[in-house]
C-alpha cells in the first residue's frame, strides 16, 4: 500500500478530545440549555451524541458488538433513516443524565476511542464505509477522517452556540474540511459539463483552501492544481461553510452571502454538498 495517507487524523482525536473537555467544564448552567444550529438539539444533546459516538465505537468498531442490527435498510435515505433513529432514541434517554455525569462518561471513554483509533492500520478496509463519498468499501484512513469530522463539527456546534472559539484554527479545521471535500466528486457525479470544464470552490476566511473539480470522460475528479481558468468559481466564508456541507444551515439560507463568478447552476451545486449522513 502506498506510504502517503492522504488525511492522517489519528494524532488529532486525543488534543480535540482535551479541548471538548475544558468546553465542557467551561460550560454555565444555562449554556447546557443554548440551542445549536441542529435545529433538534440543545447544546447538551449534542454532547450526548458525542458520548453515543464513543461508545458506539468502542462496542461496534472495537469489540464487534452490534446490538442494533440493520434490518430492512436497502438506500441510502433508509440509512440516513435508520441511523437518525437511533439518534434520536438515544438523545431522549439521556435526558435524564446530568452534565455533570455526562462530562465523567466522556472522560472514562474519550483516551479509550483515541487509543482505538491510533491501532488502526490506515489502509485496512473500514468496517463502514464512508457513504456521503460515494464510497461501497473504504480504507480506515478515509472512515477516520470521517470519524474525526464528526467530533470536529460536533465540537464546533456547542463552540458557535456558546461563543466559544478554539477549533477554527488551521490545525483541526484543514484536515476536517479537506475530508469534508472529498464528497465533492460524488455531489457532482450525475452533472453533465462539457469535457475539461472546472469547478474551483474557495473557503475563505482565516481558514479555508482552494479545491479544484475537473469533468473528465466518465467521471468528476478533484485535482492538485490548474492550469486553465475555471468555468466557476465558488467562494464561501469559512464561519459558513462548515454548517453548510453538515445541512445546519442550506443553500438557500446562504445564496446571499457566498460568491459564484461564472455559471451560476454549476456553482450552485456546490452549495449542495452533504458531508454527514443527513
Amino acid at each position: 500500500m502506498p506510504e502517503h495517507i492522504p488525511i492522517d487524523v489519528r494524532h488529532l482525536f486525543k488534543s480535540l478530545d482535551e479541548l471538548l473537555l475544558e468546553l465542557l467544564e467551561s460550560l454555565t448552567d444555562d449554556e447546557w440549555d443554548l440551542q445549536t444550529v441542529a435545529i433538534k438539539w440543545k447544546v447538551k444533546d449534542v454532547v450526548s451524541h458525542l458520548l453515543d459516538g464513543n461508545l458506539r465505537t468502542l462496542s461496534m468498531q472495537r469489540d464487534g458488538y452490534f446490538g442494533e442490527k440493520l434490518v430492512g435498510v436497502h438506500d441510502f435515505q433508509q440509512l440516513v433513516n435508520w441511523l437518525n433513529r437511533l439518534n434520536a432514541d438515544w438523545v431522549k434517554a439521556t435526558h435524564r443524565i446530568s452534565p455533570g455525569v455526562l462530562i465523567q462518561l466522556h472522560k472514562a471513554t474519550g483516551n479509550l476511542v483515541s487509543e482505538y483509533y491510533a491501532s488502526l492500520d490506515p489502509w485496512d478496509e473500514a468496517v463502514f464505509a464512508v457513504d456521503w463519498a460515494g464510497e461501497a468499501t473504504s480504507y480506515n484512513w478515509m472512515h477516520l477522517a470521517r470519524e474525526y469530522t464528526e467530533k470536529w463539527h460536533h465540537q464546533q456546534q456547542i463552540r458557535d452556540a456558546t461563543d466559544r472559539a478554539g477549533i477554527m484554527i488551521p490545525q483541526f479545521f484543514d484536515p476536517f474540511i479537506n475530508t469534508f471535500f472529498l464528497a465533492l466528486p460524488h455531489t457532482f457525479s450525475k452533472v453533465k459539463a462539457p469535457l475539461g470544464t472546472i469547478v474551483t470552490a474557495k473557503v475563505t476566511g482565516e481558514v479555508g483552501g482552494e479545491w479544484y473539480l475537473l469533468k473528465e470522460e466518465d467521471r468528476w475528479t478533484v485535482i492538485s492544481e490548474i492550469e486553465d481558468s475555471a468555468t466557476v468559481i465558488v467562494d464561501i466564508p469559512d464561519h459558513l461553510s462548515w454548517k453548510l456541507f453538515s445541512k445546519g444551515v442550506s443553500p438557500a439560507e446562504v445564496k446571499n452571502l457566498v460568491k459564484i463568478t461564472g455559471d451560476q447552476k454549476l456553482g450552485g451545486k456546490v452549495l449542495e454538498m452533504v458531508s454527514v449522513m443527513a
